[in-house]
């Protein structure tokens, strides 16, 4: 494998085999070439160090390269590196599903793995379709993710406008801002009203990429889950940006009363090391998939599925997650924020300034 290039020879290279999420490739600045990284800091070859301030797309949780996490890999890439999950288990999912079961709000008995947060997304609309057969309820201005599913239940955005044709109908309404939840609440009982409702998916407390920093009330959201449940209607709570410690608590479910019937989890999940996604019900959801043949079973999967190394690296991070030196960094980041806001709120050239636990 290569280790030495010049910096212009990797972004020609680049330039020449790579297609870039997100970008207009005739138009864009060349990308970056990185080569290491420790810490909050990427680094090129050159030297240069670039803070990671988006935490490479809200995934890192203990900085790049922690020793702890790279052990963990390692160790487990020298005992099992994959095994089909359809059939078989391995120590380090169940080991991970115990421990994700005990940290999130209680209720919660099953973990279907999948491969990040689109197909998290995607496996819980698969749940509530099959369980219920009726359409879907979202918030505008949402984001659930890129692939079919995902982007239908976020909506129609520029970001997705080329497949307006092959999306499926959703029912959407306001999402209950402060200030403006009467509006959302009304919008809310005169859709599941209709009776055509089978399920309800939302980003508890605040809308991530699809609306950045729209935090909403979690009183009227408590509301709306405790109102689908009494009508059966399933709640999916989209915890990709959110999870682990993001809105402060672990998971921002966890400031509300009633739990939501299925959380979605991937982004922080491995502490930014490798890409996992975890779909997490209830047992009653679970038991209705359930019957003497296949015809009822939930038959969605995907190649890697539950990866040995993926669990393992998430444990790792669980590991260094749930001690006090890491909740009490959380507070700290916390604070800084809030006083920040309270610092520069009122300055004429700020439209606005909110924050919610490690998010700014």
């Amino acid at each position: 494998m290569e280790t030495f290039s010049t910096h212009s020879s990797w972004v020609l290279r680049d330039q020449a085999c790579i297609w870039h999420p997100f970008t207009q490739e005739q138009t864009a600045a060349a990308p970056i070439p990185i080569v290491r990284a420790k810490g909050t800091y990427l680094y090129s070859e050159m030297g240069d160090a670039y803070l990671d301030a988006i935490s490479s797309w809200w995934v890192n949780l203990h900085g790049h390269t922690h020793p702890h996490i790279a052990s963990m890999i390692r160790a487990q890439a020298d005992q099992l590196e994959h095994v089909i999950f359809s059939g078989f288990t391995h120590p380090q999912a169940i080991i991970l599903a115990e421990r994700l079961l005990e940290i999130l709000p209680k209720g919660y008995s099953r973990v279907f793995y999948s491969d990040n947060g689109s197909t998290a997304v995607e496996t819980a609309l698969k749940m509530a379709f099959q369980a219920k057969g009726k359409k879907l309820l979202s918030f505008e201005g949402g984001y659930h993710g890129d692939t079919f599913g995902a982007m239908s239940a976020g909506g129609k955005s520029f970001c997705n406008r080329p497949f307006w044709p092959y999306l499926f109908e959703i029912d959407s309404i306001p999402p209950p801002l402060f200030g403006k939840e009467d509006e959302s609440w009304e919008a809310f009982e005169r859709v599941i009203n209709l009776g055509t409702v089978g399920a309800f998916i939302f980003e508890p407390l605040i809308q991530g990429w699809g609306g950045m920093m729209r935090l909403h009330s979690g009183r009227v959201l408590n509301q709306m889950i405790q109102k689908c449940q009494e009508k059966g209607i399933i709640t999916i709570a989209d915890e990709v940006m959110t999870g682990f410690g993001r809105t402060g608590p672990l998971f921002a479910c966890g400031s509300l009363e009633t739990a939501p019937d299925v959380i979605c989890l991937s982004k922080g999940i491995t502490g930014g090391f490798l890409p996992l996604g975890a779909t997490i019900t209830k047992e009653a959801l679970f038991e209705s998939f359930l019957g003497p043949d296949l015809s009822t079973a939930l038959l969605h999967g995907h190649t890697y599925t539950a990866n040995p190394l993926v669990c393992a690296a998430a444990n790792a991070s669980l590991d260094l997650l749930l001690q006090p030196e890491c909740t009490q960094a959380r507070k700290r980041i916390e604070e800084a924020h809030r006083l920040f806001k309270q610092k520069w709120r009122d300055h004429p050239k700020l439209v606005r300034c909110d924050c919610i636990g490690t998010i700014l």
